[in-house]
């Protein structure tokens, strides 16, 4: 149960960052992520590709046998990779992202850890029910932060720029 638990989160977080990766690589809808118009276009390309290459670590190595112990790595990269975004948001005051952002990266450090303990048979073990536990409870509050997050209206900046749009059309 704990293994197909783990590849449902592993294929979802898969998804979700390429998802993520997306306006960083092709510099579309960036406006609405918190603290990229202030980073360099370099920095957040590679920050894109980091995305596109930990989606891709979190499952394949497990699901074609090669290389498995890069999964629990990709995952845990993903995390850290989600706390530095839960710094922007924190800068910025943006309580309920930087919430979202923690979530996220507890939900890719639990899948570090699931994966790690089923490859590595010596190591610590944790429970396999506190795994399943720990994502039946994060992945429904994410999944709330997120829809009460994007269902807020956008910036005032941003209906301003909406409106001179409209206006001049």
């Amino acid at each position: 149960m704990v293994n197909v638990v783990l590849w449902i989160v592993q294929i979802f977080l898969g998804f979700f960052f390429l998802g993520a990766a997306f306006p960083k690589l092709t510099g579309r809808g960036l406006e609405r992520w918190t603290g990229f118009s202030d980073l360099p276009r370099g920095l957040v390309l590679g920050i894109g590709i980091g995305e596109v290459l930990g989606s891709v670590g979190i499952v394949l190595p497990m699901a074609t046998g090669i290389l498995p112990w890069l999964t629990p790595l990709a995952a845990m990269g993903l995390s850290i990779n989600v706390l530095m975004a839960t710094g922007f948001h924190v800068r910025e005051d943006e309580r309920l992202k930087a919430i979202a952002t923690t979530l996220w990266a507890a939900i890719a450090g639990i899948i570090a850890i699931g994966r790690w303990n089923l490859i590595a048979q010596e190591a610590l073990r944790i429970s396999p029910r506190a795994l399943v536990a720990a994502l039946a409870v994060l992945l429904p509050a994410v999944t709330v932060i997120v829809t009460i997050i994007y269902r807020q209206p956008p910036p005032a900046t941003e209906r301003l720029q909406r409106k001179s749009i409209t206006n001049l059309a």
